[in-house]
């Protein structure tokens, strides 16, 4: 559960509505002369996914992950070898395309009616995914939570993914919670959108 208190922000109410804003038909173009992303997607990639993991364009190990693993882009592991270089439109394309074609349709595959949850929620669960696998994802409580429309109880169940390397690690806690000055966190994104969608 969380350290913090999760709390709805206005930031992160800002980073929803923009997307929405910017959503054609559920799609959002976000990364340009790319194919445009569904929003739920979008919304993490821009909000979650690219501030917290950055932009390594050349393969660098991450020895907190066990066993280290290399990795480039937006914390993308996926046949990365060391020495390999990528471009910051190579970067995009890659996160882009692995989102839309292997993570989300993995956690549609194990939420039913995905669509019908609320963005924020699905977005969280999109940017955790990337972070720990979608094996992770589909079979954590934060997944089993929102399959059951606790929502609110999800947000905060997703925040207990703060370890790496057996110890909880400051900056995951900060990435799950409320993040920091300049970057909007996993469960303060999730909280400010069920505070938006809240009957009054």
């Amino acid at each position: 559960m969380s350290i913090n208190k999760l709390r709805a922000t206005p930031r992160a109410m800002g980073a929803i509505a923009a997307i929405v804003a910017a959503s054609v038909a559920g799609y959002v173009a976000i990364f340009p002369g790319q194919p445009s992303v569904h929003e739920d997607t979008a919304l993490a990639i821009k909000t979650l996914v690219v501030p917290w993991e950055g932009d390594a364009l050349k393969a660098y190990l991450d020895k907190i992950a066990k066993p280290p693993v290399w990795t480039i882009c937006n914390g993308d592991t996926n046949n990365v070898k060391p020495g390999m270089v990528e471009t910051p439109a190579g970067c995009n394309s890659r996160l882009a395309v692995k989102m839309e074609r292997d993570y989300r349709p993995a956690l549609v595959k194990c939420v039913p009616d995905w669509d019908a949850k609320p963005l924020s929620w699905r977005s969280m669960m999109i940017s955790l995914s990337w972070n720990i696998g979608t094996g992770g994802a589909c079979n954590s409580t934060a997944a089993r939570l929102g399959k059951e429309g606790q929502y609110l109880a999800s947000c905060n169940a997703a925040t207990s993914f703060n370890r790496a390397g057996g110890r909880v690690i400051i900056g995951l806690v900060r990435r799950r919670e409320m993040g920091d000055a300049s970057r909007i966190g996993e469960g303060e994104l999730c909280v400010s959108g069920l505070a938006a969608t809240a009957k009054p």
